[in-house]
């Protein structure tokens, strides 16, 4: 996979303040941007999983976790669906 490196300008005392490490703390932001765009619908649950280098499995329980729906499938979409099959 190729990659992207993107820099954001963030307090000086950051790690301190939230007491975590650079890695904890850019973990921590790839994992919140891929729960943002995924509930934005801007990218998929792979591509989400992908960008939180998560596991697909590991990403669905961090959406959990937080509450977020792992389907975005709206009961219209459903009830559409349904009658597609009958």
């Amino acid at each position: 996979m190729n990659t992207q490196e993107i820099t954001i300008e963030l307090p000086s005392d950051i790690y301190l303040t939230l007491n975590e490490s650079e890695n904890e703390l850019k973990k921590n932001i790839k994992i919140s941007l891929a729960i943002r765009l995924y509930r934005l619908r801007k990218v998929t649950l792979g591509k989400a999983a992908q960008i939180a280098e998560l596991s697909r499995y590991e990403f669905e329980n961090v959406l959990a976790d937080n509450n977020v729906p792992i389907s975005n499938l709206t009961f219209d979409d459903v009830m559409k669906d349904t009658e597609k099959l009958r």
